[in-house]
């Protein structure tokens, strides 16, 4: 019997009820996922309950949001 090759999707949720949250950077370096938002937005209509929280960061280039994903409880 073939194992069932794993996506991004699945990646990322399995990452989402392990370490709890996720932002791009992290997806991106941990998946290869360039889209983070684009997933979250398939495994919301597959059901699962997830919040978004903008944060800012400051950069070189001055001030700059992304987001930081986690299931609701």
């Amino acid at each position: 019997m073939k194992k069932k090759q794993s996506t991004q999707k699945d990646a990322i949720l399995a990452h989402l009820k392990k370490r709890k949250t996720i932002n791009p950077l992290q997806a991106l370096s941990l998946y290869g996922c360039y889209r983070l938002s684009s997933v979250i937005n398939r495994l919301r209509e597959d059901g699962v309950n997830i919040a978004t929280e903008i944060k800012e960061a400051k950069g070189k280039f001055g001030k700059t949001s992304y987001a930081v994903y986690k299931i609701k409880k």
